[in-house]
């Protein structure tokens, strides 16, 4: 139980991160609004008259408020806060060796260590009387 718990927490951290809790909203209120013209129209007719941009509803307006909002009061990102994600975007050099430098440090064949013992021998059983 602790641990559904542990996972239902960080999933609802996650979307309230995310900003996915607006979605969330937004579907709710997408899916009244097709229920509500449903029922004096078909249901092609519906969905196409919820989904333009004329016929907003209350939570359609304040979810598009609540977005802008919370854009508007993000920070803009530092020069320092660029710096580090640039750091952190730099691809490492690749560096390729000459032949001469890649023979110098591999093993050949010729070179390998040998053994001449046989492989071990396997116990002997014991056999049942």
């Amino acid at each position: 139980m602790r641990r559904w718990s542990q996972i239902f927490i960080l999933l609802a951290a996650w979307l309230m991160a995310t900003g996915s809790h607006w979605d969330l909203v937004q579907s709710f209120g997408w899916g009244r609004m097709i229920a509500k013209y449903a029922q004096s129209m078909p249901l092609a007719e519906a969905v196409r008259l919820t989904f333009t941009t004329d016929n907003f509803c209350g939570v359609c307006t304040f979810v598009q408020s609540a977005q802008t909002s919370a854009d508007d009061a993000a920070p803009p990102p530092s020069s320092r806060d660029l710096k580090i994600q640039l750091a952190l975007l730099t691809v490492p050099r690749v560096v390729i060796a000459a032949p001469t430098v890649l023979e110098r440090f591999s093993v050949s064949p010729s070179r390998a260590p040998t053994r001449d013992d046989p492989p071990p021998l396997r116990p002997p059983r014991i056999l049942a009387a």
